[in-house]
């Protein structure tokens, strides 16, 4: 059971960043090479959706 979560635990806090960075440089790549295209623009929505760039701060004080 703990097993389970420490797993599900990791894969959000490693593989989904990791995804959303690197459908992000795969955009940028193919832009660069082919300009602005649906596929680079799906890149870039989809890694918006798992980790977007300008995430909120949260302040303390």
């Amino acid at each position: 059971m703990i097993q389970k979560r420490i797993a599900q635990w990791a894969l959000m806090a490693v593989a989904v960043p990791l995804a959303a960075a690197g459908a992000r440089r795969l955009s940028n790549s193919l832009e660069a090479r082919r300009g602005p295209t649906g596929v680079s623009r799906l890149l870039t929505k989809g890694a918006d959706m798992l980790r977007p760039q300008k995430a909120k701060r949260r302040r303390f004080f």
